[in-house]
């Protein structure tokens, strides 16, 4: 690429701007994110492992560690620690012997349902600072220049993987969503 369709100076402001915010976002995720892990002792990369694993039923220790953007070993030695305490077991696949899988165990399946039924007992700053614009718009904020500019980071495979796991949400929580809404309508008609 030897021609640049832009200057010096948008190229910086760009990554300025999206370098901050994204700093500031991930604050407020994290301080979040820190919040709702607490009581099961568990630290981030811990619960993301176990997110992954919990909508990729099977998945390699390689797709833990690309879409839980981490370095394999870290995916590898925090899904170690989960396999101790029972939540993570390891295995191969008589088709391929190279790769390691991990998969929620029962243990591991019972704390992630409740970790999700316990989600709204805490704070969580994101959400309640996107509320006016659900308020104003109907919906919560989209994604969709982030997710292509993810998507031509990271590539097709993150995105598809990034994409399926929040189907699987969709569908598993539409019901338990409908139940949340109408019990907060209730709540504020109190």
């Amino acid at each position: 690429m030897s021609e640049k369709d832009y200057t010096f100076k948008e190229a910086m402001l760009f990554s300025q701007r999206i370098g901050q915010l994204s700093k500031a976002l991930w604050k407020a995720v994290e301080k979040d994110w820190q919040l709702w892990i607490k009581p099961y002792d568990l630290n981030i990369n811990e619960h993301h492992i176990l997110w992954i694993s919990y909508h990729l039923k099977g998945a390699s220790i390689s797709d833990v560690a690309k879409f839980g953007v981490m370095h394999v070993s870290t995916a590898f030695n925090f899904s170690k620690k989960l396999e101790e305490r029972e939540l993570l077991a390891f295995s191969k696949r008589d088709t391929d012997k190279r790769n390691t899988y991990v998969e929620l165990t029962p243990k591991g399946e019972a704390l992630m349902q409740e970790m999700i039924e316990k989600y709204h007992d805490t704070p969580h700053a994101v959400i309640d600072g996107s509320m006016p614009l659900k308020e104003l718009y109907g919906k919560f904020p989209e994604f969709l220049d982030i997710m292509a500019v993810i998507r031509n980071i990271y590539g097709d495979d993150f995105m598809e993987i990034f994409e399926a796991s929040f189907k699987n949400i969709e569908s598993k929580f539409s019901e338990e969503n409908q139940i949340i809404v109408a019990t907060e309508k209730n709540e504020n008609v109190l």
